[in-house]
């Protein structure tokens, strides 16, 4: 009998961790940069490579970064959502092409539509990774200061936009 206790409370712990990891919502996980200054870069610009623009340049004004690549099944699903938020011209949306070829990204906004400002080339990752990404699409909300104060994890929703995104960009811009 007493052989068989260990065993089961081994996988009674594993049945505990997995149940724990089943009720985590992925697109929470709190960003230790939100509340920062923003990672400093200057990359060239997708469309202009011989162009560069960096945080600098944005200085002064309240901005989106949404980290994207053409490659991404869900930067798809919230394209048509940027593109949308871009229509309205409440806040400036800079694109940060991640890891992505040139001609790929530049023929997928083609296909698509631009709704960035600006879209930035990372072609090695190295500031998706100061910004901390985990994967595409994410999205931050920067203020006039250069501060992060929102990250989204993966697809912007409607609902995002709506209760989060919008009300945020007004109160930062007041």
């Amino acid at each position: 009998m007493k052989r068989y206790l260990i065993p089961l409370l081994v996988f009674l712990v594993l049945i505990g961790f997995l149940a724990v990891g089943l009720n985590l919502k992925p697109r929470e996980i709190p960003s230790p940069l939100v509340g920062k200054q923003a990672p400093v870069f200057s990359l060239p610009t997708l469309a202009a490579p011989g162009k560069l623009l960096s945080s600098q340049d944005l200085r002064g004004k309240v901005w989106v970064l949404n980290v994207w690549a053409s490659w991404c099944v869900a930067c798809r699903e919230e394209h048509a959502l940027m593109v949308e938020l871009a229509k309205q011209n409440v806040v400036p949306i800079y694109g940060l092409n991640y890891k992505d070829k040139r001609d790929d990204a530049l023929a997928w906004l083609n296909r698509f539509g631009n709704p960035y400002a600006n879209s930035l080339s990372d072609t090695e990752g190295l500031v998706g990774i100061d910004y901390g990404v985990y994967g595409v699409p994410e999205t931050f909300v920067i203020d006039k200061a250069g501060v992060i104060r929102h990250k989204i994890i993966g697809p912007v929703t409607s609902e995002t936009v709506r209760d989060v995104l919008l009300p945020l960009v007004a109160k930062l811009n007041s």
